[in-house]
C-alpha cells in the first residue's frame, strides 16, 4: 500500500479494499491534526476535529473527483470542520445577571432559540419529500439506504446484517444513490 498514490488508494477503497482507507488515514492524520491544531489551539479538540474530518471524508469518498488531489480535498474538509467548530465555540460572556437564581449572559436572554414556525414547517415538508422519494426505490436498495443513513451503519455492518457480500451492499447503495438522483432530477 505504501507505493500507491493517495488517489490510487481512494480508487482501491471505493473498489472495496478497506485497508486502503486505513493507509490514507495513516498518511494524512499528522497533517490534518496539525491543521486542526492551528485553528483551535487545543490538542484534544484538534484530535476531535481531525477524527470528524476523516469521518466526513469517508462518508463522502464516492464524491471525490479522482482528477484532483486527495490531500487538497481532505484539507478543505478539515478546514471546514475546524471552522464549524469555531462557529460553535462557546461565546465569551460580556455581561451577566441573575435570573431565577441562575446566571445567564445578557446575549442569551435576548435570543429566542426556538425554531420559527416556518422553519419547522419547511423541515417537515422536506422530510416528507425525502421519505416519499426513498419509498420509490426498489426494496433491496431501500433497505441498504435506510440502514446506512437512518441507522448510520457501516457497509460491513449492513453486509453482516443482510448476510450479503460487502461488494453487493456497496453496489446497491451506490446504485440507490444514482436512482435517487434521477428521481430528484425528474421531480424538479
Amino acid at each position: 500500500m505504501k507505493n500507491f498514490s493517495d488517489e490510487e488508494l481512494v480508487a482501491k477503497y471505493i473498489s472495496g479494499d478497506d485497508s486502503a482507507f486505513e493507509e490514507l488515514v495513516e498518511r494524512c492524520l499528522p497533517l490534518v491534526y496539525g491543521l486542526a491544531r492551528k485553528y483551535c489551539g487545543d490538542k484534544d479538540k484538534a484530535a476531535d476535529i481531525a477524527q470528524e474530518a476523516f469521518v466526513k471524508a469517508w462518508r463522502n469518498m464516492n464524491k471525490f473527483d479522482a482528477t484532483r488531489s486527495f490531500r487538497s480535498w481532505l484539507f478543505v474538509i478539515a478546514k471546514n470542520t475546524a471552522l464549524d467548530w469555531l462557529k460553535k465555540k462557546e461565546e465569551v460572556k460580556f455581561s451577566s445577571f441573575e435570573k431565577n437564581g441562575e446566571e445567564e449572559s445578557f446575549s442569551e436572554s435576548l435570543i429566542d432559540t426556538a425554531p420559527s414556525a416556518a422553519a419547522v414547517a419547511e423541515k417537515n415538508l422536506l422530510s416528507d419529500k425525502i421519505r416519499n422519494i426513498v419509498e420509490q426505490l426498489p426494496e433491496n436498495y431501500r433497505e441498504v439506504v435506510s440502514m446506512r443513513v437512518g441507522e448510520d451503519l457501516t457497509f460491513r455492518e449492513i453486509s453482516e446484517r443482510l448476510k450479503k457480500p460487502l461488494d453487493t451492499v456497496k453496489s446497491r447503495y451506490f446504485r440507490a444513490l444514482k436512482v435517487l438522483k434521477d428521481i430528484i432530477k425528474k421531480e424538479k
